[in-house]
């Protein structure tokens, strides 16, 4: 039948899950959705090994830098992402990330000391951050459009999967102290993406990429995370606030550099006078922080708490928990009062949270005060959820067109692994001061939630415009 114009405005069929899952493109879903789930479970089965790792091949003093190396790698490669497509096409684009990916976790299996383990560590990042762009960059292109909301939903709910994920295999891999293996498994489900990557996702075309790369923003960001990761390792007083001020310094250098370069890392409506991203930006980095106290926690769990290393995993990801459920219900508030006190409230919630799980830690704690470890924690990530989906709206709305709009929001993720790379390394500074596991968790958490509760202002200022649209 030839199509009539009134036939071409009717929308295309909507696809099912069915179609997604077990259907043809199953196994394009199944590479696009692996992908950012080995990124996003990698986090929490490294957060539950690392205390059995210290254990065996020492440095605990560089506990902070294995989280700092993989998030600083994962902020260059993920500024990348666009640039390694355009000019290595889908397929080649895949494979390097998976092969990073693999080399990282083969290096860290094979670790004989912490250094070792920070460098593969980093190459984990440098694969990680390209395979979580690579997940949604795809989308358009490996799915037909009916698919394209199912497959972006399959996506994002990879980082809840492996909040469970993580903590299971990592912390079931500790309880047997066979750490190592871990890292093996990562390389043979690295391997086996590879192959179906070959065999399944579609091939793109290559052009040569115009976007210059952002290579001073770039070095004055991991300068500035890496001067205040080596404040935890220099000696107590001087030297630690000395290394701490270098780091504000160069961060405050990169903002200013990023501002007026010609390849920059935010998008140039972030500095825009008068425009509320500053303050989305800002708010979503503080946020951010309460993040960053997860790779001490199943520390603290088994130290403090006497737990087993796979239940410490779980109390570890409580915070996620708490924040991958919450979003959901925040998520459908529309009312501007409502959604004015939703995203307010999300740095009050956090800061409360990780405040109360500080004052209950405390040396032989009972079950129930164990227990109380886990409400904490939750509440504590639910303040990141309530407000988080609110921010992404903000930022979207703050952009002159929808383009901007649209870099606006991506540059969400940007802040958020920045201030996540700052918040582990200065979590790091934090419990190296302390002389007890639980002086070091006091330290750590009340001074995150001081710094958290002080978001309850640029929140405020980031949804007044939105609010006033509503």
């Amino acid at each position: 039948m030839t199509r009539t114009t009134s036939d071409a405005s009717v929308a295309p069929p909507s696809g099912t899950w069915r179609e997604l899952v077990t259907g043809r493109y199953a196994p394009v879903a199944a590479v696009l959705a692996g992908g950012v789930l080995l990124e996003a479970s990698n986090v929490y089965i490294t957060t539950s090994l690392l205390p059995t790792i210290v254990a065996d091949i020492g440095g605990e003093a560089y506990y902070a830098w294995t989280m700092t190396a993989f998030l600083v790698a994962s902020i260059m490669s993920a500024m990348l992402v666009s640039r390694v497509l355009t000019q290595r096409g889908s397929v080649t684009a895949y494979v390097l990330a998976f092969g990073l990916f693999a080399a990282g976790s083969l290096i860290c299996a094979v670790s004989p000391n912490i250094f070792v383990l920070l460098v593969g560590r980093a190459v984990q990042g440098l694969g990680g951050g390209l395979l979580a762009g690579l997940g949604y960059a795809l989308l358009q292109r490996a799915l037909p459009e009916r698919l394209w909301a199912r497959g972006a939903a399959l996506v994002s709910a990879m980082w809840g999967v492996g909040n469970v994920v993580g903590p299971l295999a990592g912390g079931l891999f500790a309880q047997f102290d066979a750490w190592r293996g871990a890292f093996v498994a990562l390389v043979i489900a690295s391997a086996v993406l590879i192959f179906m990557t070959v065999r399944v996702i579609p091939r793109t075309t290559t052009a040569r990429s115009t976007a210059p790369v952002p290579f001073g923003s770039l070095v004055l960001l991991t300068a500035a995370v890496g001067a205040v990761s080596v404040a935890g390792i220099v000696p107590r007083g001087v030297a630690t606030v000395a290394a701490v001020l270098v780091g504000i310094g160069l961060g405050v250098w990169f903002l200013r550099h990023d501002r007026h370069a010609r390849g920059s890392v935010l998008p140039a409506v972030a500095f825009d006078r008068g425009s509320p991203l500053p303050w989305v930006y800002l708010t979503v980095g503080v946020l951010a922080f309460g993040i960053g106290t997860e790779a001490f926690i199943p520390y603290f769990g088994q130290e403090i708490g006497h737990l087993a290393p796979l239940t410490a995993g779980f109390l570890g990801a409580a915070i996620s928990f708490g924040w991958s459920l919450t979003q959901v219900a925040s998520a459908t508030a529309t009312k501007a009062r409502t959604v004015r006190l939703l995203t307010v409230a999300g740095p009050l919630v956090l800061a409360v949270g990780l405040a109360t799980y500080g004052a209950s830690t405390v040396a032989d704690p009972g079950t129930w005060l164990i227990v109380g470890w886990f409400v904490a924690l939750f509440v504590a990530g639910s303040g990141i959820g309530t407000a988080f989906p609110h921010l992404t709206v903000s930022a979207l709305g703050s952009g002159g067109t929808e383009e901007e709009g649209a870099k606006a929001a991506s540059g969400i993720n940007t802040v958020f692994i920045i201030a996540s790379a700052f918040s582990a390394a200065l979590a790091g500074v934090l419990v190296n001061l302390g002389d007890t596991a639980v002086r070091s968790a006091h330290l750590l958490l009340f001074a995150f939630a001081i710094l958290t509760i002080a978001g309850i202002v640029p929140a405020s200022k980031a949804v007044a415009s939105r609010t006033k649209s509503i």
